[in-house]
């Protein structure tokens, strides 16, 4: 094993009302968005009292890949640091030198390519690596959104999505598969595009279904990628389907994107136009999640571990060109 500790990389959010609106100018910091829109942003959070659920997710599957580790005889120590919010990542590298830790592996709770998904990450550890001295070195696992251990969890619970539904509904229901918009100008958009489909067509298991997006920012003279799955639910209603099943497969957690713009946006929307819709539950601490970490991992000794994937694309590489995803300076 190259590695001695594994570092657990998630977005970040706010746990109280205090938080929300330091965290948004955070995340957006440089890009011109208007305080107008941030505010409406932070009204997502206060209708969950201040708080976005994704650290104590972190702090959950922290545990359960503690707990799987040790009962797998890996004695490495799982820290977590967080892109936006604390746990900074500065600080959780700081710890880590401290602690002596020399190299460790990076875990991302991002499951696709693209540059939002995966080499904002990497541009996020060389910045935090360059504000500690003699920071630890950090290596990115690889993409694994066709990893049998994120694909197979989703397929349950897409599964017992469809079983909450009346009997008289479920044959008649088809996927929506939903995941996070991004420009249309961004890097790596046509591999993220790619990876979205190949996964949906492994969890739809036959039935019908179509890809659509949500949580767009931005002007609205710049292109995202369409359609939004509200419009969607709409065109679903106006062609006489009386129900759904929506499918957040471009996340591997019930974050804010999860429960206000799905639970509680799309939800609304649904009984305003007479939609029955179910929503499956995204992978989260599912046992099978956790082993992918522990098998990521493993794929790194160097003895010629076997690389899972399912559908069409293959195992993604364990690093990227140096250009990959870039933005153009």
């Amino acid at each position: 094993m190259p590695y001695d500790a594994l570092l657990l990389l998630s977005f970040g959010g706010p746990e109280g009302p205090d938080e929300v609106m330091p965290f948004l100018e955070n995340v957006t910091r440089g890009r011109g968005v208007p305080r107008d829109r941030l505010e409406t942003v932070a009204e997502h959070y206060h209708h969950f009292g201040g708080a976005s659920p994704i650290n104590q997710q972190c702090r959950d599957l922290k545990a359960a890949i503690e707990a799987d580790f040790a009962a797998h005889g890996i004695d490495l120590p799982v820290y977590w640091g967080n892109r936006n919010w604390h746990p900074f990542l500065a600080e959780t590298l700081a710890a880590m030198k401290t602690d002596g830790v020399r190299r460790a592996a990076a875990f991302v709770t991002s499951a696709y390519s693209g540059y939002s998904c995966c080499r904002q990450y990497l541009e996020d550890i060389d910045r935090a690596r360059a504000e500690v001295e003699g920071a630890p070195e950090i290596d990115k696992l690889r993409i694994y959104y066709n990893h049998p251990g994120f694909v197979e969890p989703m397929i349950e619970n897409t599964r017992a999505a469809y079983d909450r539904l009346p009997a008289d509904l479920r044959d008649g229901a088809p996927l929506v598969f939903t995941a996070h918009s991004v420009p249309m100008a961004q890097p790596g958009r046509q591999a993220y595009v790619e990876e979205l489909n190949d996964m949906a067509e492994l969890v739809a298991e036959g039935r019908p279904w179509a890809l659509v997006y949500q949580s767009r920012s931005g002007p609205p003279t710049v292109p995202w990628l369409e359609p939004d799955v509200g419009d969607h639910l709409e065109k679903l209603r106006a062609q006489g389907t009386d129900a759904a099943v929506i499918v957040p497969i471009g996340f591997v957690s019930d974050h804010m994107e999860v429960k206000f713009d799905l639970d509680v946006e799309a939800a609304e929307l649904a009984e305003r136009i007479g939609l029955r819709i179910e929503r499956a539950a995204t992978a989260g601490t599912h046992p099978r999640f956790v082993t992918m970490v522990r098998e990521l991992l493993l794929e790194c000794d160097g003895d010629g571990t076997e690389r899972p994937s399912l559908g069409t694309l293959g195992p993604r590489p364990d690093t990227c060109a140096g250009t990959c995803c870039r933005r153009p300076a």
